[in-house]
């Protein structure tokens, strides 16, 4: 019988993990399940843009795995009995279940209301391909003059305030943050960023911790109320509470807890992969939901499974980050530079220069997930037997 692996959820992370798998490991041995609510890849990093009236290349998940061994399902995962070692799917055929033997879990994070009132009712999000679209639909019938409040300073709130300013000059958009703006960065970016939001218009409130969100705007933590026809809430991001419903060890965020192969600290059939995971990088500190993390986190989940079914060695943890992109509207963006724990560096790369390296950045990790058999490695091992395995260690 084929050692059945099934991964949860298709974005960078899933994506990924599903595709490197049907590299490293024999169809002969192995049974490979995508499972994804949507039934194309949605290119996160650009929902910002997708709101703003841009439209992205279509990526059918079934394209993107045909020949490469991987069965693609579109569903939604209603539950995950990690004892049993099932999962319960909601899809266009009616409820279902799936059993693994080997769990890859990936189903990301969604935008976070932080428990501030009116977020849920009144606000906005480009956390993903349905919220940015109603965004999207929204600022459309925004007549010029109309007011845009964005909550949250982080890349997020930056590159949706700056993509909206850009593609919207005829609007009054602001930014509010809790500290000062890019305050994680390099001196160099953040003069780089007061400059790009001079030049784009955008009303800048620094050091405001908005308290709750009406219909028509935000209150602040000193009783002051900003004016915003449309308020989009980009403060933080929250892991679906699935996990936290089963016997998986999850963290306080509801994150499943991982070792350093991403393997559950409590059932060692399971893995998680980014933003769904509390996985640590090489320093050992945990590493931050992104794009940056998901990819790297799947890769060292692939080839840790590929490694125990197979006999071979463990990879070790080698995960650290370069640099953290963040685009300015089509034009403009900084590239911050840092170190592998995610501390910035004096140096960064800004404007033309900066739009072409993020550019390449965003596009390879599309084309890595449109090509997940092309790229190495390309050598698919067969399963050693179950007794075999046991001398390995874990």
């Amino acid at each position: 019988m084929k050692h059945q692996i099934v991964v949860l959820g298709a974005g960078y992370a899933g994506a990924n993990a599903a595709g490197r798998l049907a590299k490293r490991l024999h169809p002969a041995d192995t049974e490979i399940t995508l499972v994804n609510a949507d039934p194309e890849f949605v290119e996160r990093v650009r929902m910002h843009q997708l709101a703003t009236g841009q439209d992205l290349e279509p990526r059918a998940l079934a394209d993107v795995f045909a020949g490469t061994g991987v069965q693609v399902r579109v569903a939604r995962v209603t539950a995950v009995d990690a004892e049993r070692k099932t999962v319960s799917l909601a899809g266009a055929d009616g409820p279902g279940e799936i059993s693994y033997d080997t769990l890859v879990y990936a189903l990301g994070s969604t935008a976070a209301d932080c428990g501030v009132p009116g977020v849920a009712e009144h606000a906005h999000s480009v956390a993903g391909k349905q919220s940015a679209l109603r965004l999207r639909k929204r600022l459309a019938d925004l007549a010029a003059g109309g007011t845009v409040l964005v909550v949250g300073g982080g890349l997020t709130g930056i590159e949706a305030v700056t993509e909206i300013a850009e593609a919207r000059p005829d609007l009054d958009v602001s930014l509010a943050v809790r500290g000062d703006l890019g305050g994680w960065l390099s001196e160099k970016a953040q003069n780089h960023l007061r400059q790009a939001f001079d030049r784009l218009g955008i009303t800048l409130h620094e050091h405001t911790d908005i308290v709750g969100v009406e219909p028509a705007g935000a209150v602040t933590g000193d009783g002051r109320a900003i004016p915003a026809q449309v308020t989009v809430w980009t403060a933080g991001f929250a892991v679906h509470p699935l996990a936290a419903a089963t016997t998986l060890e999850v963290s306080a965020t509801g994150q499943i807890v991982v070792d350093e192969t991403m393997r559950s600290v409590s059932h060692e059939d399971v893995y998680a992969v980014g933003d769904a995971a509390l996985a640590p990088g090489a320093s050992g500190t945990p590493l931050r939901m992104s794009c940056a993390s998901g990819v790297p986190t799947a890769h060292q989940a692939a080839d840790a499974i590929a490694a125990r079914l197979t006999g071979c060695p463990l990879p070790a943890n080698k995960i650290g980050y370069s640099g953290q992109c963040i685009s300015l509207g089509r034009r403009d963006a900084v590239v911050q530079w840092v170190t592998p724990d995610d501390q910035p560096k004096p140096s960064a790369l800004t404007g033309k220069t900066a739009v072409r390296v993020k550019e390449m950045i965003c596009k390879s990790a599309a084309w890595s997930i449109s090509h997940p058999t092309m790229l190495m490695p390309f050598r698919r091992r067969r399963i050693v037997p179950a007794e075999e395995r046991l001398a390995i260690p874990a």
